[in-house]
Formats: C-alpha cells, structure tokens, sequence
C-alpha cells in the first residue's frame, strides 16, 4: 500500500477497515467499519499507522481529510470487547495508538464527524487541526463510566479546545454533548447538514490545497508550538518560520502573483 501510494497520488488503496484515498493534493481516510460504531481493533489501527506515514512520505499530498463510513458513528473508540487481549497494564499502556498516529500527520486535517465520538473517537477526532460535524455528532469521554480515564491526550486536548470546566464537565461525568454544544464551546468549527457532510469537508480540504503547501503545513507547526511555548517565544518562532516560508519558491511565486494580478501556482517548493 504505501509503496502505491507514493508511486501513484490518485490510487485508491484498502487494508483491512480503513481506505485511503488520494487525489489532487488531498489524501482522504476513511474508518469503515459502521457495523461496530467505527470502533478501532489492533488491525484498523496498524492501517491507520501505514497510512499516516504514506502520506508523510508522499511530497504530492498536501492536505488529509479524516472520515467515517454510515451515519451512527464517526468513531466509538478502542474496540472494547479487545481490551482484555493485553495481557498486563504494561502492555496496554505502550500499545500502539491510533491517536497517536493522527496526530503524527505532518499536514493539514480536516475532519468530519458524522456521529457518536465517543473516547478514542474523541481523542481522534481532536487529534485533528479543522472538525467539523453533523446535526446528529455526540461527543463524549465516557471511560469514566467503564472505570478508567482516556489515554490518547482526552484532559489534554479537551482543555485546550473547550476549556478547563468544560473539559471537566465530560471527563468528569462522561456524559455526551450534542454538535449545537460542541459548536458553542469550540470543540468544532461548524455544523453541516449529514448529507452534505464529506462533500463540505472535502471544500475545506480543497481550500487549504489551494494555498502555498510549506504555508500550510508552517501554520500546522506553529499552532502547535503555541500549546507550549510563552508568549514572546511563540511570538519570535512565528517569526522565524515566517522567514523560513518567505525564502520558498512559492513565496516569490505568490508575489509575482500579486504583482500581474493572477492566481498564484504553488508546487509545494
């Protein structure tokens, strides 16, 4: 698979429950398993691994958009019914994660929610730069309810998208919120109607394609350096990537642009 999918940028590949499409700049996954919620086994979750580091590796690939297959799930979290395979908490703990691999996508993500994102769902989903849902998405952290707590960045991504009370207020409880809540406390950036859900983050994915690449992806690691950094520091990286960005061909190709008055044409240089 990997191999194909640098070779060939519009191949569309499958391993086991996640398919993986690319075509012009933008590398679509989508978690196909709606008979299970979208739940994630080992299997899925190696997939995803493989095609997170396919599109690292693929220089054509610019942006990601991260889906699900149905209408009742985007992702129910870690298959449950699986848990009891690791044979000691040790184990559990250094398992592969498929948060882990979300977050490892050095590009632009979008992602469409078009249900339950429940746990690692969750954790998926705000592994992921741009969310958007549907009416019916429900978000929730309820492992509290099960015994344990999240282990894919739930308090810490939470907290940094919707705030500590608010973070508190699901981890705590493990109760769900409805996409209009979710809206509101900026865990997503807008609501599409179900069936016009893929078709709208597929535009949000066009338009981020649309812009300078090493832009693109500069913006991604600077929003993430922000989490960390003080405020003079992030100010002064900002900067540097800035210069960084200014010294690239597309760079001088979106000031020719701007000079003859003509949309610019960026190779990702």
């Amino acid at each position: 698979m990997r191999a194909a999918a640098r070779a060939n940028p519009n191949e569309t590949c499958k391993m086991t429950e996640l398919t993986i499409a690319v075509a012009d700049h933008v590398a679509t996954i989508t978690i196909d398993r709606p008979q299970k919620l979208n739940a994630m086994t080992p299997a899925m979750i190696a997939a995803l691994q493989a095609h997170a580091k396919a599109i690292n590796e693929n220089r054509d690939i610019w942006v990601a958009v991260l889906r699900a297959a149905g209408e009742r799930s985007f992702c129910a979290g870690s298959d449950v019914g699986g848990l009891d395979d690791y044979v000691d908490p040790v184990a559990l703990r250094d398992r592969p994660d498929y948060c882990d691999a979300v977050r490892g996508i050095n590009r632009p993500v979008v992602c469409a929610i078009n249900g339950y994102a429940f746990g690692g769902g969750l954790e998926m989903a705000l592994s992921t730069d741009i969310r958007i849902a549907s009416p019916n998405a429900r978000f929730a952290a309820p492992e509290i309810k099960l015994g344990w707590i999240g282990g894919g960045g739930m308090t810490y991504l939470l907290a940094h998208a919707i705030g500590p009370s608010n973070a508190a207020m699901m981890v705590m409880t493990g109760d769900a919120v409805d996409a209009e809540k979710a809206l509101s406390w900026g865990l997503v950036s807008e609501i599409a109607p179900l069936a016009e859900l893929h078709a709208r983050a597929d535009a949000i994915a066009r338009t981020i394609a649309s812009r300078a690449p090493v832009a693109a992806r500069t913006a991604k690691d600077n929003l993430r350096a922000a989490y960390a950094l003080t405020r003079e520091d992030a100010i002064r990286y900002e900067r540097d990537l800035q210069t960084i960005c200014f010294a690239t061909e597309d760079a001088a190709e979106g000031r020719r642009a701007f000079k003859e008055k003509r949309a610019p044409v960026f190779r990702g240089r």
